[in-house]
C-alpha cells in the first residue's frame, strides 16, 4: 500500500487493472484502517478517473454475492448521494410511486455514509429487513412489484469499509460506485448525480453497456431532479435542460425538501408522503422524478401521460400498497 499511496501522493493516478486490484484487495482486508483512509483521501483532493472508476466497479461486480431476479425490464432509481442537501428521500419514494404505478424496480441502495438518512436507513427503520436470496428478492418482486437490495450484503468491499466511511462523514468514491454496481443489473437505470464532471464519467462508461441510463443532476448541486433549479437530463440520446416548469411543476425550495434531523424523524415524513400527507412540494419532487423514471422505459406513453400514472399511483394509494406489500 505504501508504494501506491506514494505513487498517488505525487500526482499519478491508477490504470484500471491496478484499481481493480486494489479494490479487491481492500475488500479482502489486507489493509489497516489507516492505510485505507489515506487511500481515499487522495479522491477527496481529486476527481476519481474514467479508468479508475471503471477498474474499481469491474472488481465490485466480479467479488458481488450471484443473484437471479426474474425481471428483464426492471429499472433502478438511485442517487450517488453525498450532495449535502439532506433532502427527503427521493430516489426511494420515487421507486414506490413508479412501482405502483406498474413499473417492476430493484432497488439498490445503502445506510447514509455523508447524509444522516440512506434509504437503507429508512426503510429499516420502517420495518423492512433486508434480504439477499435470489428467492426472496423474487418474491418481493412478484408480490409488491419492488424488491431492494441492500448494498453491503452483496458486496464484500462495501461491508468492509462500511464503518470507515460513517465515521468519516464525507463524501468518497464509494458513492460513485453504489449506483454502477446493482447485483439485479436492471435494463433501466435513472442514477442523480451531485456535479456535471461526475455525470461525464458515467456519461463515458455506461454509454458502451446494452442497459438503457438516464443522468439527472440539479443545476444547484442535487443528485436528483430538485425542482429547487434547472435540471440537466442525459440519456443516450443527448441531453437536456428542464425547469420545474418544463417538468409541470412550481420550483420549490430547499426548506421545502428537508429531511428530518434524525432517521426517525425522515422516516415520519417519508410515511407521510407515501400516506398522501406529503406538502404540494414534497410530492412535486417525488413525482418529478417518478414521471421522469416511468418515461424513460418508454413504456407508458408521452411524460405527460407518466406524470399522470405517477400522480394517480400516490394519490390513489397504490405507491402506500406497494410499500405495505414490501415491509410485510
Amino acid at each position: 500500500m505504501k508504494e501506491i499511496l506514494q505513487y498517488m501522493f505525487n500526482h499519478n493516478t491508477l490504470s484500471k487493472s491496478e484499481a481493480k486490484a486494489m479494490m479487491i484487495e481492500i475488500a479482502q482486508n489486507k489493509f489497516n484502517a489507516a492505510e485505507v483512509t489515506a487511500f481515499i483521501s487522495v479522491f477527496l483532493m481529486r476527481n476519481i478517473t474514467l479508468k479508475e472508476l471503471e477498474g474499481f466497479r469491474e472488481a465490485l461486480l466480479q467479488m458481488a454475492v450471484p443473484i437471479h431476479i426474474n425481471a428483464s425490464d426492471a429499472i433502478d432509481i438511485v442517487g450517488t448521494g453525498g450532495d449535502g442537501k439532506n433532502t427527503i428521500n427521493i430516489s426511494t419514494l420515487a421507486s414506490f410511486v413508479v412501482a405502483g404505478a406498474g413499473q417492476k424496480v430493484t432497488k439498490h441502495g445503502n445506510y447514509g455514509a455523508s447524509t444522516t438518512t440512506g434509504s437503507s436507513n429508512v426503510l429499516e427503520e420502517l420495518g423492512y429487513q433486508f434480504k439477499n436470496s435470489s428467492e426472496q428478492l423474487n418474491e418481493d418482486l412478484e408480490r409488491a412489484n419492488i424488491c431492494f437490495l441492500h448494498a453491503p450484503y452483496f458486496h464484500p468491499a462495501l461491508q468492509s469499509v462500511g464503518l470507515l466511511r460513517k465515521s468519516l462523514g464525507l463524501r468518497t468514491f464509494f458513492n460513485l460506485l453504489g449506483p454502477l454496481v446493482n447485483p439485479a443489473k436492471p435494463q433501466y437505470s435513472m442514477i442523480g448525480v451531485y456535479n456535471l464532471e461526475i455525470a461525464r464519467i458515467y456519461q463515458y462508461l455506461l454509454q458502451k453497456e446494452a442497459q438503457e441510463f438516464i443522468l439527472v443532476h440539479g443545476l444547484d448541486g442535487y443528485d436528483e431532479i430538485s425542482l429547487t433549479h434547472d435540471s440537466k437530463i442525459i440519456t443516450k440520446k443527448g441531453e437536456e435542460i428542464y425547469s420545474a416548469e418544463d417538468l409541470g411543476f412550481n420550483p420549490v425550495t430547499l426548506e421545502d425538501i428537508k429531511a428530518g434531523n434524525t432517521t426517525k424523524e425522515t422516516a415520519k415524513i417519508f410515511m407521510n408522503i407515501l400516506e398522501g400527507n406529503g406538502t404540494e412540494q414534497q410530492n412535486s419532487v417525488v413525482l418529478a422524478n417518478a414521471s421522469v423514471a416511468l418515461y424513460h422505459t418508454h413504456k407508458f406513453g408521452t411524460y405527460d401521460d407518466c406524470l399522470l400514472l405517477a400522480q394517480e399511483s400516490l394519490e390513489s394509494g397504490k405507491a402506500l400498497k406497494t410499500f405495505d406489500l414490501l415491509i410485510n
